[in-house]
């Protein structure tokens, strides 16, 4: 099994920025991809940006590409999301997330492991 732990700062001014971190213990060998999804309330999970194993290449949502970077330390077995330039649309809960197998990464039914999600808040 996987666990995923997210953490981070949770409220934020608009303009601002924030680095939240997803930090991967158990069974990480069987991780392919990460990702960072998100869900706004009374709207569906999207998907933020997601990072390759195999590369390091990243995969980012058009609504964020500007503002957002995703990264990595393989030693510490952790995914980093930061986001800059943050809006009120950007308040949601993030959740970290785990992949198994290669391909269709930005879709969310593919992804096997899941942390409890972050919630962040941006303040206008």
């Amino acid at each position: 099994q996987v666990q995923l732990v997210e953490s981070g700062t949770g409220l934020v001014q608009a303009g601002g920025s924030l680095r939240l971190s997803c930090a991967a213990s158990g069974r990480t060998f069987s991780i392919y991809d990460m990702g960072w999804f998100r869900q706004a309330p009374g709207k569906e999970r999207e998907f933020v940006a997601a990072i390759t194993r195999s590369d390091g290449s990243s995969v980012y949502a058009d609504s964020v590409k500007d503002r957002v970077t995703i990264s990595r330390d393989i030693a510490k077995n952790t995914v980093y999301l930061q986001m800059n330039s943050l809006k009120p649309e950007d308040t949601a809960v993030y959740y970290c997330a785990g992949k198994r197998f290669r391909g269709q990464i930005r879709d969310g039914t593919m992804y096997d492991y899941w942390g409890q999600g972050i919630q962040v808040t941006v303040s206008s």
